[in-house]
């Protein structure tokens, strides 16, 4: 596990408990991990990640699409930012330099993403750890959602497999560092 790609909100305007844990998981990507995979804005939560994870000695790596880029929002202290035409070539560049991945309490595009990549596992496509941040509970009503499409027969239960709920940064991290991929489940 050498760089993790976190997914998480734009917003200057959610409670300061989601930027405290977005400060915390950018320091420990920095301390345990080392480089951080991200949207590349400089903007809410998503500055907030970078600039910990560039605080405690991490490297950064940013892949915004060129529409952000010309909004003059782009993570100028990047060490590394790819400007992408697309935002479906900015999910694949970010799935395919990270090792593992973290969402974090967010709005529709964080759930897109993660939704995306959770997908892309059931189908084979990777082999990756993936993890959502339930900062307080914030993912409760959707953790609530996943169980009831389990119970509906909508997706077999052993996709619960395939991503972990951790309550605080470090579990998440924990998770990310111990994480070993298990057997492929035929999806057919």
């Amino acid at each position: 596990m050498e760089s993790v790609c976190v997914y998480c909100s734009s917003s200057s305007h959610v409670d300061g408990r989601y930027f405290a844990a977005a400060e915390r998981v950018g320091a420990l990507i920095a301390q345990r991990i080392g480089t951080l995979v991200f949207g590349g804005n400089d903007v809410g939560m998503m500055k907030t990640v970078a600039d910990a994870t560039k605080r405690a000695g991490g490297r950064v790596v940013g892949v915004t699409p060129k529409l952000m880029d010309e909004k003059g929002i782009s993570y100028a202290a990047a060490d590394e930012l790819v400007v992408t035409d697309t935002m479906r070539q900015r999910k694949q560049l970010m799935e395919d330099r990270a090792d593992g991945f973290v969402a974090l309490p967010g709005g529709f595009g964080t759930l897109e993403e993660f939704f995306e990549i959770l997908t892309h596992k059931q189908l084979g496509y990777h082999h990756k750890p993936i993890v959502l941040l339930n900062t307080d509970g914030f993912y409760a009503p959707l953790i609530e959602m996943f169980e009831r499409i389990y119970d509906q027969r909508f997706a077999k239960p052993v996709y619960r497999t395939h991503y972990h709920v951790a309550d605080t940064p470090e579990a998440a991290v924990d998770y990310l560092l111990a994480y070993k991929p298990g057997e492929a489940v035929d999806k057919w």
